[in-house]
């Protein structure tokens, strides 16, 4: 603070103005961290972290499928209404785990926030404010081949040269001595 020359009243630097502090580098979650959650409480999350870490409060399988799209509350009843984003072919799944949604989601605002959820089913391709983004299902890792099956597939394509199609054949004898044995 430095002392205006008409008296002994403080006036505030030119930092202390602007209402910034030099601090040197700061982290990206801190600059973005009051527009996140403006953002969210113009959707009515009270609790950002319901948007930011949604795969942590429902799972991975879950938030693959679903986004959380806005909380409403209506007069008079106890419990907001939170409407989540889903595809329609994966709907009925997500309304059978409605209610463990709905648990999962009352433990991060800590009290029964949420009262009712409901499910606005789009198209994978976009909703209103833009592209909803929903991530396919991993692929499936590989059943371990018996080494039984894997010697005969091996033996079956022994006498060809060819490196790709040896293996192609290899496999093809994989996939049909397996079915065999079913």
């Amino acid at each position: 603070m430095t002392e205006d020359n008409r008296g002994d009243t403080p006036r505030p630097d030119r930092t202390q103005r602007q209402g910034r502090r030099m601090r040197g580098f700061e982290a990206a979650s801190g600059l973005l961290k009051d527009r996140i959650r403006s953002a969210g409480e113009s959707r009515g999350f009270a609790v950002t972290r319901l948007l930011t870490h949604w795969p942590d409060v429902v799972g991975a399988d879950l938030a693959r499928i679903t986004r959380p799209v806005k909380v409403g509350f209506a007069r008079g009843a106890f419990g907001a209404t939170l409407t989540l984003l889903v595809k329609p072919t994966d709907a009925p799944m997500v309304q059978m785990q409605l209610p463990r949604i709905q648990e999962r989601v009352n433990a991060c605002y800590g009290y029964a926030a949420i009262g009712r959820i409901s499910l606005t089913q789009t198209a994978p391709s976009g909703f209103a404010e833009g592209q909803a983004q929903f991530a396919p299902a991993p692929p499936a890792a590989p059943k371990p081949v018996a080494p039984e099956i894997a010697s005969k597939a091996r033996a079956t394509a022994e006498g060809v040269q060819d490196e790709g199609l040896r293996s192609a054949l290899e496999t093809l004898a994989q996939n049909i001595l397996t079915r065999r044995k079913s």
